[in-house]
């Protein structure tokens, strides 16, 4: 033994629970892909400034949680906290805004905050990211907030909730930005609260001390100051998700840990994970193109917490995971045998078909176990003393029934009969 084992706060995904991580990744990706969404992977690192001015100064994630260093040639770079910014990034310098609008886009990927490990909560997470860029319409924020939600019923989560408001625009923003500060001002606050409050005093209200979130109890709050445009277009989103049969919870004090957020804005949290509730969430942010360099363009999207979400698929005890990566299993008893064994799992799994053998000296009785430990719904077994009579033995692992196939139909009988 090394004595190395993996970074504080961070975790190995590992057979046979991983089966469990992948279900979920790609149930929550399967809608994206009917939706016509395109896969785009971008670099797990990018320069310090994409996360800094897209993200924004004033959070928590840019100013206390990014892994942030310099490499060789004396350039800062940043392990993504979240994937919007670099994938906005990758829109504007590949000029993806100069063909055909919204362009729909689709990531899976880890990212890395510097957080106080604890229950769901870790340095290293994995994210299913969506994204819709260049249009501003409200069915479109419907649809993306609709795709969310079908990843999770398809996955059969009964007990999250959506929670929904509105965080304004250009438009009347900054007047309820002149209410808020004037509010804050006369709280007793420590002096890094209030240096946050005047980059963006938005962020105070995501504050979950108990001796903060009692003064704000009378905080004017954004969606009682929405223009008429701002509350036209959150009143379609509503509109169009009632119709696409999405139910939610008005959240008005929501505020998101990212400072790219307006308009829509939105999050999914569970009963069953206690204080750390949220398993994804996201929102409109119109203005993240041009803060990035690009076009003043708008997006809407989420990103969906893998790690998160499959600790609620646990918590409703959903057995998501129950198909096994193997249906049959080969079992040699020699040395002819094994060379038939190789060639009739090759053959099986060209054919489409999961199927494994083992490997190494193991009598019957351990290769048994090998093929029961598999998963498999059936083995076929078969000795040197079998080839010579031309017959295998197959087996059903689940009511150990046993009968003998010719070896001529045998590829064609356990291509029939696993996974019945």
């Amino acid at each position: 033994m090394s004595g190395l084992t993996a970074p504080k706060g961070t975790f190995d995904t590992l057979p046979p629970e991983s089966a469990g991580f992948l279900a979920v990744r790609d149930t929550l990706t399967a809608p994206l892909r009917r939706a016509g969404y395109g896969y785009i992977e971008t670099p797990t690192f990018e320069d310090t400034a994409v996360f800094a001015r897209g993200v924004g100064e004033s959070t928590d994630v840019v100013s206390k949680e990014m892994y942030t260093f310099t490499d060789r040639g004396g350039r800062s770079l940043t392990l993504r906290p979240e994937l919007t910014a670099g994938l906005m990034r990758s829109f504007i310098e590949h000029r993806l805004y100069s063909g055909a609008l919204p362009v729909k886009l689709w990531a899976v990927g880890s990212a890395f905050r510097y957080e106080r490990p604890q229950a769901g909560r870790y340095r290293h997470f994995t994210q299913v990211d969506c994204e819709a860029l260049g249009v501003d319409d409200p069915a479109l924020d419907a649809e993306v907030v609709a795709l969310a939600v079908q990843g999770f019923r398809d996955l059969g989560l009964r007990n999250f909730e959506l929670l929904l408001t509105s965080l304004g625009d250009a438009t009347c923003r900054p007047q309820y930005r002149e209410l808020l500060v004037a509010f804050l001002a006369d709280l007793d606050l420590d002096e890094d609260t209030r240096r946050r409050a005047e980059i963006n005093p938005l962020r105070v209200l995501d504050d979950k001390r108990p001796e903060v979130q009692a003064q704000l109890a009378d905080a004017p709050l954004m969606v009682d100051h929405l223009s008429d445009s701002t509350k036209a277009h959150y009143d379609a989103v509503r509109q169009h998700l009632t119709d696409l049969g999405v139910t939610w919870t008005e959240a008005p004090r929501l505020v998101r840990g990212l400072d790219y957020y307006t308009k829509t804005t939105f999050e999914f949290v569970h009963s069953g994970l206690g204080a750390q509730s949220a398993i994804g969430g996201g929102g409109r942010y119109d203005g993240l193109s041009a803060a990035l360099g690009g076009p003043d363009l708008s997006g809407i999207g989420y990103a969906v917490g893998v790690d998160r979400t499959l600790l609620a698929v646990q918590a409703e005890g959903l057995d998501i995971a129950a198909s096994t990566g193997v249906q049959a299993f080969v079992v040699p008893l020699g040395a002819e045998a094994k060379r038939f064994a190789v060639r009739l799992v090759g053959q099986l799994r060209e054919a489409g078909v999961p199927a494994d053998t083992v490997y190494g000296d193991r009598g019957l009785k351990g290769a048994m176990k090998a093929a029961d430990r598999s998963g498999a719904s059936h083995a076929v077994v078969v000795g040197d003393r079998d080839l010579a009579e031309g017959v295998a033995q197959l087996r059903d692992l689940r009511t150990h029934e046993q009968v003998a196939v010719p070896l001529g139909e045998l590829f064609d009988r356990v291509r029939a009969t696993v996974g019945r």
